[in-house]
């Protein structure tokens, strides 16, 4: 039994109108802009778009660059409810569109329990009670029973929405699939009940962190747009606009060491909402000038991993002053050598092998024509360390046969 719930033609109508909350895209600068979130032209127009042509919006990019964070300013700046579905490794359908409410099924059943008595009372047989039953189907998998999920909520909503759908890559394949409906027509299925159709068609932004790839299917029904790190210049200006408490020459000194970090291919790069939290912690310590000891006491605000901090550190004092010299640790530290090594002691002299091959033989081709020439060591008949004449050495016929495993007899 299937029964459509569809939208009068009013509301169908007003599902598809043109039109939106937004005039041009500068507009949509300016709004987002007094919510605190700077957008450059081009994510604007995309949101412009959004809002225009009423298709989803997938937005991927690294973490922490302000996917998700669009998504509720645009809920603000349109005055519209704001849905989330935040998805996982091993979500399936029931915890996106829908899950049925046994539990309040069966508590219907035990107080209905005299009257379905009283309806299958006078069937002439067991076949006939069950199909007097049967119709009372709608009864027990009714919205009554339907616990609706984010998906489902945002179709069935009597008030314009935007849906985010966070970190779709994370979820699995199949959940791409339930998706296509919902971002193709704006409409889901329900086989117990019909086919809900949304009355106000919602704003909906999809998010990937590239963890995966996404079916061509799930991109070919939404506009794309990939957010990377903004410039120096726009990552400064979102800093001062979150009002961190930070000078503005601090914030700029520190936005450069924060890009600095970023191209060191660190495990999990520092992101822009982790920039506003050093910018914070450094304000919140009134720190009054960036230098790399404040910087290296606090860098497990923008660096998680342990590897990833000792690459940190290692590079902060030339992100602070690329003339900065560090301090090395000689190997005589720490390590039980013996006698009174200072860093400003010369290193001692070194003894300089005669052949050394930067006295004129650049390849060092007579090097090894020398070693090569007969009877140049004396064990074997050549010259004697001493400068005399060549000497044979005498070897006995006994000593050959021991040497090369003669006829030597193994005692029994």
């Amino acid at each position: 039994m299937s029964e459509a719930v569809l939208p009068s033609a009013s509301e169908a109508a007003d599902a598809v109108a043109p039109g939106g909350p937004f005039e041009s895209v500068d507009e949509v600068v300016e709004a987002l802009r007094e919510q605190g979130y700077i957008a450059d032209t081009r994510l604007a127009t995309t949101v412009f778009l959004l809002t225009r042509l009423d298709k989803p919006l997938l937005l991927e990019g690294p973490a922490g660059v302000g996917k998700t964070e669009l998504a509720k300013m645009l809920a603000v700046v349109t005055g519209r409810r704001f849905l989330r579905l935040q998805c996982y490794e091993g979500q399936d359908e029931t915890k996106a569109l829908y899950e049925w409410d046994y539990g309040k099924q069966l508590m219907y059943t035990q107080i209905l329990r005299e009257k379905i008595g009283q309806v299958v009372a006078d069937a002439p047989d067991l076949a006939g009670a069950v199909e007097r039953i049967g119709s009372q189907e709608s009864v027990f998998f009714s919205e009554r029973f339907l616990a609706a999920r984010p998906l489902l909520e945002a179709i069935r909503s009597d008030e314009p929405c935007v849906l985010l759908i966070d970190e779709v890559d994370r979820a699995d394949e199949a959940l791409e699939a339930v998706l296509l409906e919902t971002l193709g027509e704006y409409q889901i299925s329900v086989p117990e009940v019909g086919t809900f159709v949304a009355k106000h068609r919602p704003y909906v932004l999809l998010t990937s962190n590239n963890t995966r790839d996404l079916a061509a299917a799930l991109k070919r029904r939404c506009l794309h747009l990939f957010l990377d790190y903004p410039s120096a210049a726009r990552e400064l200006e979102i800093v001062r606009s979150k009002k961190t408490g930070l000078s503005d020459q601090l914030a700029e000194e520190l936005v450069t060491v924060v890009r600095g970090l970023r191209d060191l291919e660190l495990r999990k790069a520092p992101s822009i909402s982790e920039t506003i939290d050093w910018a914070r912690t450094l304000a919140v310590l009134g720190v009054d000038e960036i230098n790399p000891q404040i910087l290296a006491d606090t860098v497990s605000v923008v660096v998680k991993y342990d590897k990833d901090v000792k690459k940190a550190l290692d590079a902060i004092p030339h992100l602070v002053d690329p003339n900065a010299v560090v301090e090395e640790h000689g190997h005589g530290h720490g390590h039980g050598h013996e006698g009174d090594h200072t860093h400003d002691d010369p290193p001692p002299a070194r003894a300089v092998r005669s052949d050394h091959p930067d006295d004129g033989d650049v390849d060092g081709r007579a090097k090894r024509a020398a070693r090569d020439e007969p009877g140049r060591h004396s064990l074997y008949g050549g010259v004697t360390a001493a400068g005399g004449s060549p000497r044979p050495r005498p070897v006995s016929p006994g000593q050959g046969a021991r040497s090369f495993g003669g006829s030597r007899k193994r005692p029994v």
